[in-house]
């Protein structure tokens, strides 16, 4: 039971991660008015200024952390319940 809660873990981390970079892309967008300097677009990253890229870089930073640890925090609470529920039964 423990390695399919750590599998679970894993796959809502990823999930939760690729939301988080689609909102933090969104959101750039919407406040800015241009693309992201994302690696893959080479486009915004030559229209971008070095505070832009370092802005978008600290705030991606910063979303990734909040989603880590988030998704931890949650997984240890669902192990923790599911190893509470199997030993009640």
């Amino acid at each position: 039971m423990n390695v399919l809660l750590k599998v679970f873990g894993s796959v809502m981390s990823i999930g939760a991660g690729f939301l988080g970079g689609k909102l933090v892309d969104v959101v750039w967008e919407k406040a800015t008015g241009v693309n992201p300097p994302k690696p893959g677009d080479a486009d915004a990253q030559a229209q971008a200024t070095l505070r832009q890229a370092l802005g978008f870089a600290v705030v991606s930073a910063v979303v990734a952390a909040v989603i880590q640890v988030m998704t931890n925090r949650g997984t240890q609470r669902t192990i923790r319940h599911f190893n509470k529920t199997v030993d009640e039964v």
